[in-house]
């Protein structure tokens, strides 16, 4: 086999192909990234984030009712933004009595010798001259550190460092007032002093140096479905995400719900994202909604649609505008006079539904026509195929995107199967932007084949522009979602295998595509049993709903055999009816079904081989909305086409499903919804690119999805043969499958490196089993 090399014939350029995706889910932010250590630091926790939550949430008072009194009052705030406050009555003075907070971890976890910077606002009603005692303790009581500031009848900010001499896995902020009566605490904060690049509200400085050291083209931010899930009041509790509530004093950003489950302080806003993306040398792609929220179907009136432009203009001026502008005077007043550069703006999340694209175009216009530079980014929903892709792809080009956002989440042999899904793109389209994607794991295996997918993303860098993993961060304490790309906990943190991956793809992206091929390689293996058919049983179920199936018929169309099961009703939970595995290639079902009562309508499952491995036509589905196959394999699943539908209880519906080879279609009543190829798991001899660095270096890329390792002549065309060429190479190889990287072995799966030179144009090369490897041949002096 030989991989051929043209170093003489620059290809597409590559442009910001990889970059990064912060969503605040898995408390990426709050309890995350931003550094602050104290939970519900401002006492506005609330029920409308989550139903276990009240204003006291995070905190614990120390003493008893008869010593000191606490409660959560508003009126007379720090600011309207955040009304309310803590009140202490101490009853009892001297005893120690107090509150304490543990932050988000059981707490907090400090260094010795190392400062934390404690901040509040306070004030209290009698005895001035006696101290509150700020201090961090362990939960038995030790003091690590200590200090103290005595208060006036006025709301005023205090500030002290505390320097703890022996550090802690679980040490607790503890305010203790002297004196007698009532002390009123807000914002109660406490951040370490070595933050990210030493920032005041900083950001977490091990978690922000990992996506440093990924060296992202760009960072998409802040969703996600926290853009677009919540209400179109931007003063609502419970609203969608605004910008313009994340800017300015922290104190004055008002406490919002997060769709995910927990409250958002807002404190890593959109001057802090703009300052992160300009540190790690990444170009900021802010989306924005337009005033639609597909979850809870609200939509703002089109002729209202004038507060969703001006959130669009307002933070491009925010961003690029002068200093003097109303929107870059306070970029400048909160330290940064100088543009931040921002090119993209992503309109829309996932987005499905007509309503969607009708508040996309009037937002689009209007930014075009003061903005003609900047790159707009549309969106296809949250699926490979099917109705919604296409109503996305089709307005993209009807109104002129600049990029069309895709999101899937996949089984990593999907990514094997549809590793020429991009070939066919026109590079007259808009550019795909694979705004989230990744295979459900963090194995080694997960990565690899990841690994394999990203060579053809970049292979078709004409169609392709960006593309960036999803999600970036978890805590282990609150996960919402897996998999991700960084895990953490209080005090620690790794990349996974997929990190790594990435992080080789950042690093060697180069700045232009060079033509990579094999020459005589072997044949494909193929990993599916029959890759000509679809084989296995059928089952008809329900989802959360009990449904009468009648009129059931399995057609062998080959034959014309038919096998017809009496009717039968179905429950949640129950296997549901069962038919023996067609042997024809060629076969159709037929049903008749009403859901008598219940949700999320029917399933027919079909080509299932086991419990772990199976297709599933979907009829109702998430939030009975949506028809949609799904493929199952070895327990992940891929959504491979989706399309609107609601399921209404007690209407018949008339069910077709056809199969006939590896083709599916189904039919609802007569209607044809999904048309697909389910494509077979095959496994090429080796995945191929090469791209030209911007130094010129010449960066050859091979993923071995294979346990076979591949011996190969490489011939790079356009090398001087009498010439020798210094050889760096970055390897990922050696590890099972199944092996992933843990808070125990953190870097368990890493790449190693290795040097060698290269005489002329011509070597060979062996790649390992189950690798990744990123040859990087130099050609300065």
């Amino acid at each position: 086999m030989k991989l051929v090399i043209d170093t003489t014939k620059k290809r597409e350029p590559l442009g910001d192909l990889y970059g990064i995706f912060f969503e605040d889910l898995n408390h990426a932010a709050d309890g995350g990234l931003y550094a602050e250590l104290i939970r519900n630091r401002a006492f506005e926790f609330d029920p409308i984030d989550n139903p276990d939550y009240n204003h006291l949430t995070g905190w614990e008072v120390i003493g008893t009712p008869q010593q000191i009194g606490a409660a959560v009052i508003t009126g007379d705030p720090v600011n309207g933004k955040n009304p309310h406050y803590l009140a202490l009555d101490v009853h009892e003075p001297g005893q120690g009595a107090g509150i304490r907070n543990g932050g988000y971890h059981r707490g907090i976890s400090v260094k010795a010798g190392e400062g934390y910077r404690f901040s509040c606002w306070a004030k209290r009603e009698q005895d001035p001259e006696e101290p509150v005692v700020v201090s961090l303790r362990e939960e038995a009581g030790e003091t690590l550190a200590e200090g103290s500031f005595s208060l006036t009848d006025r709301w005023q900010k205090y500030e002290l460092t505390l320097t703890p001499q022996k550090a802690s896995g679980g040490a607790y902020l503890t305010l203790t007032p002297g004196g007698r009566g009532k002390v009123y605490l807000d914002f109660v904060s406490l951040f370490p002093t070595d933050t990210y690049r030493g920032h005041k509200n900083g950001l977490r400085r091990d978690l922000a140096e990992l996506l440093e050291q990924l060296h992202p083209k760009f960072m998409r931010f802040p969703g996600g479905c926290l853009v677009h899930d919540g209400a179109l009041d931007p003063e609502a509790r419970d609203a969608q995400y605004r910008w313009k509530n994340t800017v300015g004093p922290v104190e004055g950003r008002p406490a919002r719900r997060s769709n995910w489950g927990y409250n958002q302080t807002l404190g890593l806003g959109f001057y802090e994202y703009f300052v992160l993306c300009e540190e790690i040398g990444a170009k900021p792609l802010p989306v924005l909604s337009p005033g639609y929220d597909p979850h809870h179907h609200r939509e703002a009136p089109l002729s209202e649609m004038q507060y969703f432009i001006d959130e669009a203009l307002d933070l491009i001026e925010f961003a690029n505008g002068p200093a003097d502008s109303k929107w870059g005077s306070l970029r400048a007043d909160m330290g940064h006079p100088e543009p931040f550069g921002m090119e993209y703006l992503g309109i829309g999340n996932e987005e499905v539904g007509e309503p969607f694209f009708a508040r996309y175009k009037i937002v689009a216009d209007a930014v075009r026509e003061r903005y003609p530079q900047m790159k707009l980014i549309g969106s296809s929903g949250p699926f490979a195929a099917g109705g919604e892709y296409e109503r996305g792809w089709r307005h993209a080009r009807e109104d002129k995107a600049d990029l069309v956002d895709e999101h899937y989440y996949m089984a990593p042999e999907w990514m094997l199967a549809n590793h020429h899904r991009y070939d066919s793109f026109s590079p007259e389209d808009p550019k795909v932007f694979l705004g989230e994607y990744a295979s459900w794991g963090n194995t080694w295996y997960n990565a690899l084949c990841e690994a394999s997918y990203m060579l053809g993303l970049e292979r078709n860098a004409g169609a392709v522009g960006l593309a960036c993993y999803a999600p970036l961060f978890c805590n282990a304490d609150y996960v919402n979602w897996q998999p991700d790309m960084i895990w953490f906990d209080r005090d620690r943190s790794y990349g996974t295998a997929n990190y790594y991956v990435q992080k080789l793809f950042m690093e060697n992206q180069g700045s232009f595509r060079l033509e990579a091929h094999l020459e005589d390689a072997p044949e494909n293996e193929c990993w599916t049993k029959e890759p000509e058919r679809i084989t296995g049983g059928l089952r008809l179920a329900t989802y959360d709903s009990t449904a009468r199936y009648r009129d059931i018929c399995l057609t062998d169309e080959e034959t014309g055999e038919k096998i017809c099961p009496a009717e039968a009703t179905v429950r949640a939970g129950e296997d549901g009816i069962v038919l023996a595995a067609p042997k024809a290639s060629r076969f159709s079902l037929t049903a008749k079904v009403t859901e008598l009562e219940g949700y999320r309508g029917f399933k027919i499952y079909f080509g299932e081989e086991s419990g772990t491995d199976l297709l599933c036509w979907s009829v109702g589905g998430w939030q009975n909305q949506d028809t949609s196959v799904t493929q199952t394999i070895r327990g992940r699943g891929a959504e491979l086409s989706q399309y609107l539908m609601t399921v209404e209880p007690g209407r018949e519906y008339e069910l077709k499903l056809q199969v006939d080879g590896r083709r599916v279609r189904t039919f609802i009543d007569g209607q044809p919804f999904h048309d697909i190829i389910v494509q077979p798991v095959v496994a090429e001899p080796l995945y191929v690119g090469a791209s030209l660095a911007e130094n010129g270096d010449i960066v050859v890329k091979a993923v071995n999805v294979t346990d076979q390792e591949r011996r190969t002549a490489l011939e790079l065309c356009g090398l001087e043969e009498d010439r020798s060429y210094p050889v760096s190479v970055r390897i990922m190889s050696g590890w099972e499958p199944e092996e992933q990287n843990s808070f125990e072995e953190p870097e368990k799966i890493v790449p190693r490196t290795e040097r060698c030179e290269l005489s002329g144009s011509r070597t060979e090369w062996t790649f390992a089993p189950r690798s990744v490897t990123f040859i990087r041949i130099g050609r300065e002096g």
